[in-house]
């Protein structure tokens, strides 16, 4: 799921998931538009705005949090009549029109965050439908509508079929569905980085393994959206060849794949031209929550309790969308984000917009923890985060800007 970043962040990397690419931390500019109030974050929302709060809401529902109504409200005012969603829309009431970048990601992960929070049937409803009117002729989706598809929007409208009642399988173009498309993208065990799934093929049909692909097509592949539970495990723990693969075989391929990239460190890693490769926070979070879905605890396990010492200064300078991938990692593997090396992700993300409630009496319990684990935690300056958030490393799932394209 990545930080979205600022247009000129995108531009400067040139592919956000498609090359995992990383960015040197940095003041993000003051926002250009008046924010809402019912909008987490207080970075501009320009690229992002619907993203980070559909991981937001999100991330507060799997944890037993019902989202203030202010926060879903300000979400489902951005849907454009037709059912699609900009990254933002800084003037809602009026009606989207051919100026208004409308894509698949962002509401595909609105529509998730949506059928979460419950009693918004008919937004969710309007979501899927344009994501079935602008699905390709090979099954699977684009960024934009028309675009060719790749394997992170293909992953991204799964998981809102999904989410919405909708069996994947069933949603086809020219007798084509999401599951038949994701195969194309996966890279052969003979051959560098098999197992792994690229973002799209190259122009000469060459695939290239990309970890955020890979670990967004594993969850596309199992039917599952950005919020998955420990699986059971695979048969084998290699790649395993196959003429034609199945969805469980594609999925433990890629499991195969970032299971030996998070083996030696416990992160994966990004690159830019001329700069040393840096530790990628983001698609490494992204990592845990694929790997759990597929079984394989122990390398996803590994990878958290990296994240857990290393990610923390990560989440605060990104902001909303990088605390809601962390929570959705630890849900993942079983962990407690109340204490997240001492620290409270659950406080921290709840802290930039207007504060859920918790739903039951269990829940409650789980807040008074969380309160006393803030008060003890010898790092809990930094989970009140402050005016100014930066762009981290490595967004993963959260989709800025998030056009993602091949290098």
């Amino acid at each position: 799921m990545n930080v979205r970043r600022s247009a000129a962040a995108l531009a400067a990397v040139g592919v956000l998931a498609a090359a995992a690419p990383a960015t040197a931390a940095g003041p993000s500019p003051s926002p250009k538009v008046t924010l809402p109030s019912g909008l987490y974050g207080k970075g501009d929302p320009t690229n992002d705005g619907v993203w980070r709060q559909s991981l937001t809401l999100l991330a507060q529902r799997t944890l037993g949090y019902r989202p203030a109504a202010e926060a879903v409200d300000w979400l489902t005012g951005q849907q454009c009549a037709n059912g699609s969603f900009a990254p933002f829309r800084a003037a809602p009431a009026e009606p989207c029109d051919a100026r208004t970048k409308a894509d698949t990601n962002n509401t595909a992960a609105a529509a998730q965050a949506l059928a979460a929070t419950g009693g918004h049937g008919a937004a969710v409803t309007k979501a899927v439908n344009w994501l079935r009117s602008v699905q390709n002729k090979d099954g699977g989706w684009g960024y934009y509508a028309g675009d060719p598809s790749d394997a992170n929007s293909t992953a991204a409208v799964i998981g809102a079929l999904t989410a919405a009642g909708t069996d994947p399988a069933d949603v086809r173009k020219s007798g084509r569905s999401p599951y038949d498309a994701l195969p194309a993208w996966a890279v052969p065990c003979d051959r560098d980085g098999g197992g792994a799934l690229a973002y799209q093929k190259g122009k000469k049909g060459e695939l290239s393994a990309n970890a955020d692909a890979t670990a967004a097509g594993l969850l596309g592949a199992l039917g599952k959206g950005f919020v998955a539970e420990a699986g059971r495990a695979p048969a084998k723990d290699a790649c395993v060849a196959a003429g034609h693969l199945t969805r469980q075989q594609l999925a433990d391929n890629a499991g195969a794949y970032l299971a030996a990239a998070v083996t030696k460190t416990g992160h994966l890693t990004s690159t830019l031209a001329g700069a040393e490769d840096q530790p990628d926070f983001g698609n490494t979070a992204d990592t845990v929550v694929a790997l759990a879905a597929d079984g394989r605890t122990a390398p996803a396990k590994k990878a958290y309790a990296w994240l857990e010492k290393n990610a923390g200064q990560w989440a605060t300078q990104s902001g909303p969308a990088a605390y809601a991938q962390l929570i959705l990692a630890a849900h993942a593997v079983g962990e407690q984000p109340g204490d997240f090396d001492g620290t409270s992700l659950v406080g921290s993300l709840n802290a930039l917009g207007p504060a859920p409630r918790l739903d039951s009496g269990e829940h409650q319990a789980a807040e008074k923890a969380d309160k006393a684990d803030k008060a003890d935690s010898k790092s809990g300056v930094w989970w009140t985060v402050g005016a100014c958030l930066v762009a981290g490393i490595g967004v993963g799932f959260l989709l800025s800007g998030r056009k993602k394209r091949q290098p």
